[in-house]
């Protein structure tokens, strides 16, 4: 099949082949942390797992779901849940006042305490806690700034570590990175409410903290809607009376607008069947992108992922649609199925630990794109990839 590498459109045919490529040799990269205490999970690194990752292996239910995977902890039988707590502060004299009572109350409880900020929070909070040993401060890039279900990932394995030591719940003061705009927003205001589900049955308990005179409102009024609890100034824990239940507020996000989607594709497929020479072509127009080999082998992962889901799983025809912006590539997917409605879909493989059975395909995507957009209505759904080219 003849690739025309151009600006303008390139239109494929539709192709009779049903058969499924497979990766073989690429690298799809799945972020993890630096710090050893808590880096993923020791099987995602592993290499039969890592191969597996790489071969774009089909799911095998309806839809990739959303699941715990929590085998470790659940072995161990901790006597804790997740409980995921607010503290809106307006100077650093409130959060310390608040935040370093409760760390050092947990250790004194028997938990770990463990502080995952910003440096300069970090260090207000390791003066106002006399320097203890026992509180371990992560370095917030290894832990926000990688893709939001790495963050999940994390936090499940330092709790799983912490529980295989005979500790029965890990203390964390959290403050996400919610980036410079406000596509990145939506990102983590996602991220905290999924994690009330996908850490629900793991043994820690998050202390959010919010610098009210930093964050802009719309962030302060997400954080209310997404955390059950709230710290107030006396350090009393309260029921919050905003906060909306996850699966509730996840529908009431936004998908934004794609102003690439309103342009003339790169890359046009009607009815795909042959993924093979549609990979083909995908590869073909993504070579011309001046971008890592790493970066763009992983979004042809993530694109092989979700067209093989929408192939499999979807209503013909399956279409897709391929743009490259002067400082990112968006790829839409769609297909005429009737869809689902899982909010917490892709941000936890769907068969837990078990990844020889699949279901991972949205749960990669989600850590090989930085941001992955799904909408679902009459006409079918629409899964849209976007990976930043900086």
């Amino acid at each position: 099949m003849l690739v025309s590498r151009r600006r303008a459109r390139s239109r494929l045919p539709s192709y009779t082949c049903p058969a499924r490529s497979r990766r073989n040799g690429s690298r799809g990269r799945v972020p993890a942390g630096r710090d050893p205490t808590v880096r993923a999970h020791a099987s995602l690194a592993s290499p039969t797992v890592g191969a597996c990752l790489r071969s774009a292996v089909a799911v095998d239910t309806a839809r990739d779901g959303f699941v715990t995977g929590q085998s470790a902890v659940a072995r161990t039988r901790p006597p804790h849940r997740y409980l995921h707590d607010a503290l809106l502060y307006d100077s650093p004299a409130e959060l310390v006042d608040i935040a370093a009572p409760w760390l050092l109350e947990g250790l004194a409880a028997g938990d770990a305490a463990v502080v995952a900020t910003s440096a300069a929070t970090a260090d207000v909070l390791r003066d106002a806690v006399g320097g203890e040993p026992r509180v371990h401060v992560l370095e917030r890039g290894d832990v926000y700034r990688a893709r939001t279900p790495t963050a999940i990932t994390t936090f499940r394995s330092l709790a799983e570590q912490r529980a295989a030591e005979g500790i029965s719940r890990v203390r964390v003061v959290g403050e996400v990175d919610f980036g410079p705009t406000e596509r990145d927003w939506l990102e983590w205001q996602r991220y905290e409410s999924v994690i009330n589900e996908a850490l629900g049955g793991w043994p820690l308990w998050g202390l959010c903290v919010f610098d009210t005179q930093r964050l802009p409102d719309p962030l302060l009024e997400s954080a209310l809607r997404t955390h059950s609890h709230v710290l107030d100034g006396d350090g009393g824990r309260a029921p919050n009376p905003q906060f909306t239940e996850p699966a509730a507020y996840l529908r009431s996000l936004p998908v934004p607008r794609e102003p690439l989607e309103e342009t003339v594709p790169r890359l046009e497929a009607g009815d795909v069947a042959d993924f093979i020479g549609l990979r083909h072509a995908v590869a073909a127009e993504l070579g011309t992108v001046d971008a890592p080999r790493d970066l763009v082998e992983d979004f042809l992962l993530a694109v092989d992922e979700m067209t093989s889901n929408a192939v499999r799983h979807g209503g013909p025809p399956v279409s897709l649609r391929l743009w490259v912006g002067g400082d990112r590539v968006v790829c839409t997917i769609r297909d005429r199925g009737p869809g689902f409605d899982d909010p917490f879909a892709g941000y936890g493989p769907a068969h837990g630990d078990d990844l020889s059975r699949g279901g991972m395909g949205l749960w990669l995507a989600r850590q090989l794109c930085d941001h992955v957009d799904i909408s679902a209505g009459e006409h079918g759904v629409a899964v849209r990839l976007t990976v930043r080219l900086g």
